[in-house]
């Protein structure tokens, strides 16, 4: 009797978080179609998904752990996705009309400790990663997969923590274009008024 590995399937189905707007999910093995579409607000990790996985994406983050379908980010105005791109072929699968494709920078000592051991950017022992899409994608990043593997206890997420550093840069952040922009201009704005109070 051979065991089948959770990566290896597909445990949801198509279109799985349709217009979700908050919450989180973790799912070890892989999704169906259109998985994420239409996602405005929730936080996913996932092991794979087939074709246009986060279409038309306007907020929320997904974290893919395994390989994607084709036209991955079609239509993505908002939130962000991290996808494991462990053979370099994700951008082939990427449609990038309206995002682009970045590494993931690891943090630098003094804020990843700030993230394991208290500090500003801490809530409730976490660093909050829902704000801020612009920075600390490294320390959002290894919380997501952390959190993926305590809820689900995943071979993949085990296999990443255990030797993190060799499989940071194999991560790509999908970015969209006019949402980067935005948040850049909040910042200024922000900035702005804090200079004049």
């Amino acid at each position: 009797c051979q065991i089948d590995r959770a990566e290896d399937n597909i445990i949801v189905g198509n279109t799985v978080l349709y217009g979700a707007i908050k919450g989180e999910c973790y799912f070890r093995g892989v999704a169906g179609e259109r998985f994420a579409v239409r996602n405005s607000g929730a936080t996913a990790v996932v092991e794979g998904v087939g074709d246009h996985g986060c279409e038309y994406m306007t907020g929320g983050i997904v974290v893919v752990l395994g390989s994607t379908g084709r036209n991955f980010a079609a239509g993505m105005s908002g939130g962000i996705a991290y996808v494991l791109d462990e053979d370099d072929t994700f951008e082939q699968r990427c449609n990038l009309a309206m995002v682009e494709l970045e590494p993931i920078a690891a943090e630098d000592d003094a804020l990843e400790s700030l993230a394991h051991q208290g500090g500003d950017l801490e809530s409730h022992g976490r660093v909050d990663v829902s704000h801020d899409m612009t920075r600390f994608d490294a320390i959002r990043l290894r919380q997501l997969v952390e959190s993926h593997l305590a809820h689900t206890g995943s071979a993949v997420a085990q296999r990443v923590l255990d030797d993190w550093e060799n499989w940071l840069p194999k991560f790509k952040k999908v970015m969209p274009v006019d949402y980067r922009r935005a948040l850049s201009e909040m910042q200024s704005e922000q900035e702005r008024t804090k200079s004049a109070a």
